[in-house]
């Protein structure tokens, strides 16, 4: 089920605007029914769709009833907390914070840094005994899903070792032992699925999103609250790990470490839109010393996660991080096993013909390469992209806007010229947009009308130089209402005209009905015999006490009107 996902849609809160389809750069967006739904196999959890959403639908796992579990069932629960905390609540010191999440239960409050050293200290080393190599950051637990599934060729290059938050999770087993919990909170939502995928180290995942609301709805003034002597990191605080949010950070942290013995050459990216283009061509490199990269998922680190504060510039978060680091005193911990391995894991791919892409692309009516806008309006960057998509039943013909904008304007005009009124559309200099064969045979003196020219000869024309009562429209369109009814004669007939508004004070649109005719008096009279027929029963339901029978003879006499004048009374004495 898409709930049970770090990230699903709140399918009533959807407005099929296609944004997270667009902004979506690994195109894990299904459409169906209207809904944009997650494909979790495609996901790399960036949580951009999250931020980019206008109405709010993709929604985040809400993981607090999980942590407020965890606490009733453990006597010790430990939280793993973001060298982010830095730039999140700048203006808390680190006392206050950790005061703060003890009072809502926890044991105590560790920095998930000292997992981000462990990491230093092992990739220091892998790089000390290379050369030549190439080696990617297994820090982003986002990047890394993106290199398994979207760049597999890369997937022997990442680093061998847990990420800073399991390293952490195991250094503090190691040290409190393994009947402990542990709850993470950062601005990360791909830390919830770590904690799925190793619930034996983090058994809860949180954002910073859900502390703060966690602190409401246990009335805890965050501000208020002043640190006691306990309030304090354990084991103890952190060092260079603390500069892991910040691009950069984890080189910094390693180069700190070995102190300038590393023959590594070293280059840091952010930003998931970038790793393509950044990487392409490393697997068939060469270089002399070895080659680090490090890859962000997140433009500028950590620190502008996609559940962090976006109000402070990444220039301030930047510094607070260097900040604190830079405070931190030296300490030397005892290096834990933290190997891991990182397969490949690519997405599959199926190989479409071209002759399967031109039939999807017809279907929303683009025959040649001309029709192909790229417009990019269904949210994929081309409209052979997005007939792939259609292909793979990942998106709609409706998904194309303009296929469904030449549909529409093809249906409107078709009920147009269909019509048995005569139909006028008119625009705010008063000129003749569009009419149908029945509006020029009434209001088109000396013009014959028919289906070939469907209305075409007046398009443009002054609609004062057609008819007598063109103040109807003026009226409209400066009033702005939505109708106006009015019985008014012309050239010796009498025509009931209803005009309308289309678009306030810019469109207006018109129907005439002839009802000098037979047929349209019968039909208007029966209209508004029902009309009064229907005003008077709810009369009735109000009054009825009173009136009694009356009501009901009532409705007799009028349903006698309608049945006298209906089409079916006619035929019957026809024959």
């Amino acid at each position: 089920m898409e709930k049970n996902y770090p990230i699903y849609t709140k399918k009533t809160e959807c407005q099929d605007c296609y944004k997270c389809v667009r902004e979506c750069p690994v195109k894990a967006i299904k459409v169906e029914d209207g809904y944009a739904s997650i494909i979790n196999e495609l996901c790399v959890l960036c949580g951009h769709c999250v931020d980019v959403c206008p109405s709010g639908a993709k929604q985040v796992r809400d993981d607090v009833p999980a942590a407020r579990r965890l606490l009733a069932e453990k006597t010790r629960v430990i939280v793993s907390l973001a060298p982010s905390f830095v730039s999140e609540f700048p203006d808390l010191r680190p006392g206050q914070l950790i005061a703060a999440i003890r009072r809502l239960g926890f044991f105590g409050v560790s920095e998930t840094a000292m997992g981000a050293e462990q990491v230093s200290a092992h990739v220091g080393g892998l790089l000390e005994r290379s050369s030549g190599e190439i080696f990617i950051s297994s820090a982003c637990p986002t990047a890394v899903e993106y290199l398994r599934k979207y760049e597999p060729r890369y997937a022997p290059h990442i680093t061998g070792f847990l990420s800073p938050l399991l390293s952490h999770a195991r250094l503090l087993r190691a040290h409190f032992g393994n009947d402990i919990g542990v709850v993470f909170i950062g601005p990360c939502i791909a830390k919830k699925l770590e904690s799925d995928t190793h619930p034996e180290l983090v058994e809860v995942a949180l954002t910073f999103e859900d502390l703060r609301r966690w602190f409401e709805e246990a009335q805890i003034d965050v501000e208020a609250i002043r640190e006691r002597g306990e309030d304090f990191f354990i084991p103890r605080r952190s060092r260079e790990g603390a500069l892991y949010p910040i691009e950069g950070g984890m080189i910094a942290s390693i180069q700190g470490q070995k102190q300038g013995k590393l023959q590594t050459h070293f280059i840091q990216f952010s930003g998931i839109r970038r790793f393509s283009k950044a990487l392409n061509g490393v697997e068939d490199m060469k270089p002399k010393e070895s080659l680090f990269v490090e890859l962000l998922a997140c433009f500028g680190g950590c620190v502008n996660g996609p559940k962090s504060e976006n109000r402070v510039s990444t220039v301030c978060k930047h510094y607070r991080i260097a900040h604190y680091a830079e405070a931190a005193a030296e300490v030397s911990d005892t290096e834990l096993m933290i190997a891991e391995e990182y397969a490949p894991a690519p997405v599959p791919y199926e190989d479409i013909t071209d002759d399967r892409i031109r039939e999807a692309l017809r279907q929303v009516g683009k025959v040649s390469e001309t029709d192909e806008l790229n417009c990019g309006g269904c949210g994929y960057d081309s409209c052979r992209d997005f007939a792939r998509a259609i292909i793979e039943e990942k998106a709609e013909l409706a998904m194309c806007v303009s296929y469904m904008r030449t549909l529409a304007q093809k249906k409107a005009h078709i009920l147009i010229q269909k019509m048995p009124s005569a139909v006028v559309i008119v625009d705010q200099n008063m000129k003749i947009v569009e009419c149908n064969p029945n509006f020029v045979s009434l209001f088109g003196s000396g013009i014959e009308a028919d289906e070939t020219n469907s209305g075409r000869q007046l398009e443009g024309e002054h609609l004062e130089a057609v008819m007598p009562f063109h103040r109807l429209f003026q009226s409209i369109l400066r009033s702005g209402e939505d109708l106006i009814e009015k019985d008014v004669r012309f050239k010796g007939r009498f025509l009931h005209a209803m005009v309308f508004t289309i678009e306030k004070q810019t469109l207006v649109g018109a129907l005439f009905e002839d009802i000098t005719n037979p047929a349209m008096q019968r039909e208007q009279i029966i209209k508004r015999a029902r009309h009064v027929i229907q005003q008077n029963l709810t009369t009735v339901q109000k009054i009825a006490y009173l009136i009694g029978e009356n009501a009901a003879e009532s409705e007799i006499i009028l349903n006698s009107i309608v049945e006298s004048f209906s089409p079916a009374d006619e035929e019957s004495s026809n024959d």
